[in-house]
C-alpha cells in the first residue's frame, strides 16, 4: 500500500502546486507569492496530517523529492501558463484534481497508521482541504470550503474517502480502489462546478404573509 500511497501523493503534489501558483498568477503575485503558493497549496493539509498522524519530521521536510516536485511545478507554470482569462477555470480543475489524489492518499496513510475507518476519513478530507484553504487565506480569499454558494468541495472528498475506507474493511484491492477514488471524486467535483451543485444551508421558517 505504501507504493501506491506514495505514487498517488506524488501527482497530488503537482497538481495542487500547479492550482495554487495559477492562483497567484491570477492575482498578480510576483515569483516569490507564486512559490509561497504552490508550496502551501502542495504540502499544507499532508503536513498537518503527518503531525496528528505522528509521522515526524513530515516527509514534506524529510524528502527533498517533496519539496523538488511543487517547486518545478511552480516554475513550469510560470513560464507556460495558459492566457489570463483562461485562468480561473484552470485553478479549479487543478484543484479538483488534487482533491481526488489527496483524499484518498490521506485516508490511505491514516489507515496505515492503525486508525479506524471514521478518524482515516476525516484525516483524509483533511489532507484534501487543508492545502487549499491555505492558499485562499494567502491569496486574500475567503476558502472555498466554507463559502456559501461554493460548489460542492468537502462533499466529494468525503465521499471519496468514505468508499477507500469502506473498501479497506471489506479487503478489497487497494490500487484499483485508489485509482478509482481519486478519478471519482475528479469527476464529482467538475460535475459540481458545471451543474452548480451547492451543499443546502441552514432551514429557515418564512415568515407568515397572510392576512391580518
Amino acid at each position: 500500500m505504501s507504493a501506491v500511497i506514495t505514487a498517488l501523493e506524488l501527482a497530488g503534489l503537482y497538481v495542487f502546486a500547479t492550482s495554487g501558483a495559477l492562483m497567484a498568477i491570477h492575482k498578480g503575485f510576483d515569483v516569490v507569492g507564486i512559490v509561497i503558493l504552490a508550496l502551501l497549496t502542495a504540502l499544507g493539509g499532508g503536513i498537518l496530517r503527518d503531525v496528528i498522524i505522528g509521522d515526524t519530521p513530515p516527509p514534506a521536510f524529510a524528502n527533498i523529492t517533496y519539496l523538488g516536485i511543487p517547486l518545478a511545478a511552480a516554475a513550469v507554470t510560470f513560464f507556460i501558463h495558459p492566457l489570463a482569462q483562461r485562468l480561473a477555470f484552470t485553478v479549479l480543475v487543478f484543484d479538483a484534481a488534487g482533491l481526488g489524489l489527496f483524499c484518498v492518499t490521506g485516508t490511505l496513510k491514516a489507515l496505515a497508521h492503525g486508525l479506524g475507518p471514521i478518524q482515516a476519513v476525516l484525516l483524509g478530507i483533511l489532507t484534501a482541504v487543508g492545502g487549499g484553504v491555505l492558499r485562499d487565506i494567502t491569496a486574500r480569499e475567503t476558502p472555498t470550503l466554507v463559502k456559501a454558494d461554493t460548489h460542492l468541495y468537502a462533499i466529494p472528498a468525503a465521499a471519496g474517502a468514505a468508499a477507500v475506507a469502506v473498501a479497506h474493511e471489506a479487503g478489497l484491492p487497494m490500487p484499483a480502489v485508489a485509482a478509482g477514488a481519486a478519478v471519482f471524486v475528479f469527476a464529482f467535483r467538475l460535475a459540481a462546478m458545471l451543474r452548480r451543485w451547492t451543499a443546502p444551508r441552514a432551514w429557515q421558517r418564512r415568515p407568515k404573509t397572510g392576512p391580518k
